[in-house]
């Protein structure tokens, strides 16, 4: 059976030019539109006929193409050859046309335009809580984006914020919310409802770039579960301190696996199984219920357990198997995945 498609989720895009920018260039584009009409009067004026004192002046031509393109029209000018007549009816009005578009669509832009979007986005701060903010949305940022569905997280509740348009618009047709901008930015953050947030991954291109979202959504959240990835391995220590929780060194990971793999002959190809979403076992976090409590750690039949979390102590299988899981305790558990047939 055919798969139905996620609905395709808010999507918010940093235009490419600044508001004065724009305004600038159409008034650029309107400016040019005029000299042309006045130009092509200009060569024909022999052909308009002024009704007052019977010459054409340049400031008459000028007045001349203002009321014409505006449509205002008095009626004290007219064209009376039949050159300025095809001018007005092939030149002008495509001009005026054109005008009147950008007049409109400035308006739209600038008042309709932003007062929808502001619409959207309070709308979509009321929507925000425990939300997963995935900063960076490259090539690692899609593999986290997908794993995180995988293990259960909503699309939705996912905000993706990357520079790049095409990246944002993939994000957004998966059914989570694009967001274009910088991920270093305290306004959008706040925009986004960091404080109401679950967890933040950081996926970003440079340790810089990261270390930088990562101060400012500490400064904004404090209690905020930061997931941060480093290229550079000097650069672990200083971005922990900073306050990630949990900082992931690409270079390191990849490189014990490779290492695994030359001296061992099923080590790393079960390592990567038992990590993806997509293997044959999986590897998750339990809070102890009824099932469990009162069983010892290596008396869980096909389920292992490999460790547990208790009032912020870890105790390990290897430490004692014989330990008794108690009412709160968090479990470490390696289990058979049952979606991995379905794949």
């Amino acid at each position: 059976m055919k798969q139905r498609k996620p609905p395709r989720r808010r999507l918010f895009l940093r235009p490419k030019f600044s508001p004065e920018q724009t305004l600038a260039l159409r008034a650029l584009i309107v400016f040019a539109l005029l000299a042309l009409v006045l130009a092509a009067f200009w060569f024909d004026r022999e052909a308009l006929r002024d009704g007052l004192d019977g010459e054409v002046s340049f400031t008459d031509l000028l007045y001349f193409t203002m009321v014409t393109v505006t449509t205002v029209g008095y009626g004290d000018i007219v064209p009376v050859g039949d050159t300025a007549r095809l001018i007005d009816a092939f030149l002008v009005t495509p001009v005026r046309l054109l005008v009147w578009f950008i007049f409109l669509g400035t308006a739209y832009q600038f008042v309709v335009q932003r007062i929808l979007e502001d619409l959207r986005m309070k709308r979509l701060q009321n929507e925000l809580t425990g939300h997963v903010l995935l900063c960076g949305y490259g090539h690692a940022g899609r593999v986290a984006a997908a794993e995180l569905i995988d293990k259960g997280t909503p699309p939705e509740q996912l905000v993706v914020i990357d520079p790049v348009q095409s990246r944002v618009e993939e994000a957004a047709e998966m059914g989570m919310v694009g967001v274009c901008g910088d991920a270093t930015h305290e306004s959008l953050l706040r925009d986004l409802q960091c404080h109401k947030a679950a967890s933040a991954v950081l996926c970003l291109p440079r340790d810089d770039t990261a270390l930088l979202c990562l101060l400012t959504l500490r400064f904004m959240a404090k209690d905020l579960k930061i997931i941060a990835m480093v290229r550079e391995e000097e650069n672990v220590k200083l971005v922990r301190r900073s306050g990630a929780h949990l900082v992931v060194a690409p270079s390191r990971v990849s490189g014990q696996l490779v290492a695994d793999a030359v001296h061992g002959r099923f080590l790393a190809p079960f390592l990567l199984d038992l990590i993806s979403t997509r293997g044959r076992f999986k590897l998750t976090e339990v809070h102890a219920d009824d099932d469990w409590i009162g069983k010892k750690m290596n008396g869980c039949g096909a389920r292992l357990i490999i460790g547990l979390e208790r009032n912020g102590r870890t105790i390990g299988f290897w430490d004692n198997p014989d330990e008794l899981i108690l009412a709160g305790d968090l479990l470490l558990v390696i289990e058979r995945n049952p979606s991995a047939g379905e794949t």
